[in-house]
């Protein structure tokens, strides 16, 4: 049995017109845009610390690009779709950052280019979270388990002034609201969160353990 037979038992792409994918694919640069935009204009003093705090992350882009990718009507237009998204907030962001403020951030630009150019494969795979079976259940633990992940590990977050580690606590609060919307809203079915929700914990606690965030980003998550 092919691969691609497989995958269309979990979750078959929808019929959609040629107008509505470029629709879907102007609305991810538009959204891209304004986000990028918005994680830039946070990004300076005298800003709530909170929203740079969040921009700043990981977990707000996994969140935005996780819904982008299972609303899609199909695995293909999800891996378009999310290219064009991280390729319009890291071109916004970064424009304003050289143009505007002369400003050349070479370490976290090739950080966050690395993370455009691998986020259209996991996009694709994203797609299935919406699914049948155990492995769109697996899938759809994912982001839930890098948001766990990510939102514990707040309580040892760096925050450059001193007098903002009460926002901590706020932050965590935020992650558990991305949490609860993405584990009610990627699910085919309602009642796939009893499933999902303990997959995501499990891993999380693994990934906790062995600080792969840590291993794998070596300090670089919090400087977008």
């Amino acid at each position: 049995m092919k691969l691609s037979h497989k995958l269309n038992q979990i979750r078959a792409a929808s019929q959609s017109t040629t107008m509505q994918r470029v629709v879907s694919k102007v609305t991810a640069i538009i959204i891209g845009a304004i986000l990028g935009l918005a994680a830039k204009l946070v990004d300076t003093p005298n800003m709530n610390p909170i929203f740079d705090n969040i921009g700043g992350r990981l977990g707000i882009w996994v969140f935005v690009a996780t819904l982008l990718s299972v609303f899609s009507s199909s695995p293909k237009l999800a891996s378009v779709k999310i290219l064009s998204f991280f390729g319009s907030v890291l071109a916004v962001y970064y424009v304003y950052t050289v143009q505007v403020l002369h400003f050349f951030p070479q370490r976290a630009i090739l950080f966050w280019g690395i993370c455009a150019v691998v986020s259209p494969v996991c996009a694709y795979f994203m797609w299935y979270a919406r699914g049948t079976g155990m492995l769109s259940t697996i899938i759809s633990a994912l982001p839930i388990t890098a948001l766990l992940t990510e939102g514990f590990q707040l309580r040892h977050a760096y925050l450059p002034i001193h007098t903002h580690y009460y926002l901590i606590p706020y932050l965590m609060g935020i992650y558990q609201i991305m949490i609860l919307i993405l584990l009610f809203n990627i699910p085919k079915k309602r009642m796939q969160f009893i499933y999902v929700l303990p997959i995501a914990l499990i891993l999380s606690i693994i990934m906790i353990y062995f600080n792969v965030f840590g291993r794998i980003f070596g300090g670089m998550n919090g400087f977008l």
